[in-house]
């Protein structure tokens, strides 16, 4: 399980005062509003705290202004790295809600028979439900929609997920 959430990527500098462009990497880019500080960095044992002086939004972008960070040269070195924070200091989740990082990798089950029917090797997320890519020892990829009528269970203890297959998925 990650220690650091990603939350956004930084990819352009904004203005000559140091300011940053990051694309949220959460549902709700509002989130960024209530942080005081985050970490920056690409590897998880080489990253840096920076304290939050200012957030806009704009349009599909969180424009940032940190507080160690006072010129257009300095901002361009943080380019193409991600704003991270540690659980916790992480959003709460709502109960059966879980962080796609944590679902990724996990090995799925189906329900009735135990059998193992791959690993989460990502998650689309389609505006009405997610959908659990499931490659599996064949490289076959099955699509699982994250729906409570198919996903019957989640431990990311255990790191394994049991679903319910509607009729036809597999055929």
């Amino acid at each position: 399980m990650q220690y650091y959430l990603e939350i956004g990527k930084i990819v352009n500098t904004h203005g000559v005062k140091g300011e940053i462009k990051a694309i949220p990497l959460t549902d709700n880019p509002r989130r960024f509003f209530a942080l005081k500080w985050a970490y920056i960095g690409t590897e998880d044992d080489n990253l840096k705290k920076y304290s939050f002086e200012k957030v806009k939004l704009h349009k599909n972008v969180v424009i940032i202004k940190f507080k160690e960070i006072s010129s257009m040269i300095e901002a361009e070195q943080l380019k193409d790295n991600f704003i991270k924070v540690d659980r916790e200091n992480a959003v709460k989740l709502p109960e059966d809600t879980f962080f796609i990082c944590d679902i990724i990798g996990c090995e799925v089950l189906d329900e009735d028979t135990g059998n193992k029917l791959g690993i989460v090797s990502e998650v689309l997320q389609t505006g009405s439900n997610d959908v659990y890519v499931v490659k599996s020892h064949n490289t076959k990829e099955i699509l699982i929609p994250a729906l409570k009528t198919v996903v019957k269970k989640v431990s990311i203890e255990e790191r394994k997920i049991w679903v319910k297959l509607p009729l036809g998925l597999l055929d």
